[in-house]
């Protein structure tokens, strides 16, 4: 059996440990009296909650306010205290297989978009309104109250279509033909809303309990459970990009290597998608849109276009078009790969190998490629290649196959336990490195970043945890250090997806929360709340085991000695001296002061958008684009440039980012200073 260990959203996390056997096939739908029965799986499956206990039910009713109002434009303030109440007394009649309660907060719920649908008419359909460019407003709404009272209501409801309509005009669209959409667009959330079904309605309380146990767990009704199965098969033919919802935004959780976003290297993790538009169609606004239904509009046929228009809050806001042309996920582009650069340090040139492992894929049938068998292969040219050092770039790896993991982080130790399990019941697995051969003995840095996660984590916390490596790169890793097992349910009710386990590093510590801490830390982009575990809903707190880790007597790097090491130990001593000589380059590195820049103007703003920058940033895209489309341009002369600027492209992937040329330095000094 394999487990995968990952952070990718497809639409929902790929975390798969193991699955129960399938249940009997006649298709049933989902009904009120199962639902108590389905919350007592949860509970006895979850890592954590076992009852419903006190904090559990706040949990639950906290999460589910935020979804019956996302945007915070439904409710005011006193209306969301009546509804925390009611919410109390619907659990309660639901445990018992009564959801009426439950249906009539819909019901009521279906009223307010209607509300809100005639104040949207109202603003819209007055003969002087026009798109005030002053307009501020704070995007996140977890960073905003709900409205006092109608005024205030109104205010907000306001801003949100100032904000919407500068999407349609952004476009050159004219303002009443974006009137009319955009009213039309309040016209579906209320028809949606109104349009719900029974099995709707409990998959939605279903999925909002087991969020409420921790960011992980889901519930997946029969149609979600589709597109996870069609995302889960190797037809992957899409963007590939990991998206997941939050507060009625689809957003980028990653881009997938060797995908046709990663490709064009324009979109980032946090990215917010707020239209998509087809090849020679209309740009549909998908705030609020069901993540599932997002999901349907961007996935598409090989070879055919998707535009996305895109929200990126920077140190400036931004409001930009990517168009993508679908493909398949190229498994080449996703494989390790291996590269020298020359590093010159004290007067001394030295030769150093970088090797990228974006994620610890492979196949579950013989003969598949695994991300082993690359890495060792890779670590065998690169010691041919007599490189003076290895640096081990983790920072773009979201995870994979846990065994795979267990396997490279035991190609740079003498065997020992590597990784700890720890199940729903408490009972402990460790998982070894059973093979005493070392591929790699010589100096390693390993580079991670807030966006590697899981497998990545359980790499990096091994090696540091026996002193194999320097850790460099963000403050610490994502921190995801669950597992999560998938439960098929009988045909037409879907799957379980729950958190049912935990995993430690050999020191004993769980990566769960915190992550693996940086040995030497270097600025970097993701090094903000938007990225980490901690910073999710309901995250698990870290717990921790008693240490596993098997050393031999630390000593001199005598590899033909019995019971030595070998490799030379990272010591305490050594992380003050590379850190401090970091330190003393990056703080004149003007690559680094403008990250620092940019993360101090990120937190200044706090969420806050001015529609003002975003229509000068849209006027500016759209001069660029009627210069690039002007008549008269030299067709040969454009794919020359076409061309130039793809192989510069493909140059400028080869180059060193700061973080990875930085990492090269403290390599370098890591082999002056032990060897």
């Amino acid at each position: 059996m394999k487990w995968t260990l990952t952070l990718w959203l497809l639409p929902l996390v790929l975390c798969l440990l193991a699955t129960t056997p399938q249940a009997a096939t006649t298709e049933q739908p989902l009904t009120c009296e199962r639902i108590p029965e389905l919350t007592r799986t949860y509970l006895h499956k979850h890592i954590r909650f076992h009852y419903v206990n006190d904090d559990l039910r706040q949990r639950l009713v906290d999460t589910y306010v935020k979804r019956m109002d996302g945007s915070r434009s439904l409710y005011r303030s006193d209306e969301v205290d009546g509804l925390r109440l009611q919410l109390r007394g619907v659990m309660q009649d639901v445990r018992q297989g009564d959801c009426s309660s439950l249906m009539a907060i819909y019901a009521d719920q279906a009223k307010r978009y209607e509300v809100l649908e005639e104040l949207v008419r109202t603003v819209l359909n007055d003969p002087e309104y026009e798109l005030d460019t002053e307009a501020i407003l704070i995007i996140d709404p977890e960073k905003r109250a709900w409205p006092k009272d109608e005024a205030g209501q109104k205010e907000l409801v306001t801003k949100l279509v100032h904000f919407q309509m500068s999407n349609y005009l952004s476009s050159d669209m004219e303002l009443q033909e974006a009137k009319e959409k955009l009213i039309h667009r309040y016209e579906l959330n209320t028809k949606r809303a109104k349009d719900r079904t029974e099995e709707d309605i409990y998959a939605a309380y279903l999925d909002a309990f087991a969020s409420a146990l921790d960011p992980h767990s889901n519930y997946l009704s029969s149609d979600v459970l589709e597109d996870f199965q069609i995302s889960m098969q190797l037809s992957l033919e899409g963007i590939g990009v990991a998206l997941s919802s939050k507060e009625g935004y689809s957003v980028v959780e990653k881009v997938i290597p060797g995908g046709a976003a990663d490709k064009l290297d324009v979109l980032r993790p946090n990215d917010k998608i707020i239209a998509v538009t087809q090849e020679g169609g209309e740009p549909v606004d998908i705030i609020d849109m069901e993540l599932r239904d997002v999901v349907r509009l961007i996935r598409g046929e090989r070879g055919t276009t998707v535009h996305l228009t895109i929200l990126r809050q920077d140190e400036t806001s931004e409001r930009f078009r990517v168009s993508i042309v679908r493909d398949k996920i190229n498994l080449e582009e996703q494989a390790a790969k291996l590269r020298f650069e020359n590093v010159e340090v004290d007067g001394k040139t030295m030769k150093l190998a970088i090797l990228e492992l974006p994620s610890f894929y492979g196949g579950r049938s013989p003969g598949e490629r695994q991300s082993s068998d690359d890495v060792a292969r890779l670590l065998k040219e690169a010691k041919e290649a007599k490189a003076d050092g290895l640096l081990l770039d983790l920072s773009r790896n979201g995870g994979g196959l846990l065994e795979t993991s267990v396997d490279i982080a035991g190609y740079f130790l003498e065997g020992g336990g590597v990784v700890a399990v720890k199940d729903t019941f408490s009972n402990v697995q460790v998982l070894r490195d059973r093979n005493e051969d070392i591929a790699w003995d010589g100096p390693l840095v390993v580079l991670t970043s807030r966006i590697s996660a899981s497998a990545s984590e359980i790499v990096a916390g091994a090696l540091k945890d026996y002193s194999r490596a320097v850790v460099v790169g963000d403050d610490h890793t994502f921190g995801k250090g669950t597992v999560q097992s998938m439960v098929p349910l009988p045909e037409g009710l879907g799957a379980l997806k729950v958190t049912t386990a935990l995993f430690f590093r050999p020191g004993g510590k769980s990566t769960q929360h915190d992550g693996v801490g940086a040995d030497v830390v270097l600025p970097s982009v993701f090094a903000t709340d938007d990225f980490g575990e901690a910073h999710q809903s309901y995250s698990l707190p870290g717990q921790a085991i008693d240490p596993f880790i098997e050393k031999t007597p630390k000593g001199p790097m005598v590899v033909s000695a019995p019971n030595a090491l070998a490799w030379q130990p990272v010591t305490d001593d050594l992380l003050v001296e590379l850190a401090r000589r970091s330190q003393s380059r990056i703080s004149d590195n003007e690559d680094f002061a403008e990250v620092r820049e940019r993360l101090a103007k990120v937190e200044e703003r706090n969420g806050v958008v001015h529609l003002a920058e975003l229509m000068e940033e849209q006027n500016e895209e759209n001069e660029q684009e009627k210069k690039e489309e002007a008549p008269g341009e030299d067709e040969e002369a454009a794919k020359e440039a076409e061309s130039s600027a793809a192989e510069q492209g493909a140059e400028e992937e080869d180059e060193p980012t700061p973080q990875q040329l930085e990492a090269l330095l403290i390599l370098a000094d890591l082999v002056i200073l032990t060897t």
